[in-house]
């Protein structure tokens, strides 16, 4: 016999859902059961985050920056439209991005060989050495939050919520990722 805690009943979602059920019949309220969870794990992540980086003293636009150049292999050095591609924010984004860093000492701008208007910008030891501390400290952060998942649980949950990011980005005719609260 399933306890209250596995069946969901008493959750706060299944309250809402049973009240909507009973205020209004024939309402369709199956996905507040899915989308609310989401929405509060969303922000539980988000905040959890950005708490994590201001312990290490890096925002979040700056680690995606450096993450995105990391990612790239060495010479870990890419033009500001790939880095736009790449990191899923418009070209004015990047550019206060790429000068924030630079300020800091993390990257360095410079023009592509042969292509003038092309503006280069390469990790320094400095950002690469922000980058490699702090994406662990998020990781193992990460990791940690989620270590109450079976290895099949984390599985199925990441093939499921990949089938619906995909539905949703169908019905919604938008592919853009972002950020929790960017637009």
């Amino acid at each position: 016999m399933a306890t209250d805690d596995e069946d969901g009943a008493g959750h706060p979602v299944y309250e809402i859902a049973a009240a909507w059920e009973r205020e209004r019949p024939g309402t369709p309220v199956s996905s507040i059961r899915i989308v609310t969870p989401i929405w509060q794990l969303a922000k539980l992540f988000g905040d959890d985050r950005r708490s994590v980086l201001a312990r290490a003293g890096v925002d979040a636009a700056t680690l995606d920056l450096l993450s995105v150049l990391r990612r790239s292999g060495p010479p870990y050095t890419l033009s500001t439209r790939e880095l736009s591609r790449r990191s899923l924010v418009t070209a004015g984004a990047i550019s206060q991005r790429v000068a924030r860093a630079e300020r800091e000492g993390l990257v360095e701008r410079h023009p592509a060989q042969g292509r003038p208007r092309t503006v280069q910008v390469a990790l320094t030891a400095a950002g690469h050495e922000v980058v490699e501390a702090t994406v662990d400290q998020v990781l193992h952060r990460e990791a940690e939050l989620i270590s109450g998942l079976t290895p099949d649980q984390r599985t199925q949950l990441t093939e499921l919520l990949r089938v619906l990011l995909q539905q949703v980005q169908h019905r919604t005719d938008d592919d853009r990722i972002t950020h929790v609260g960017q637009d």
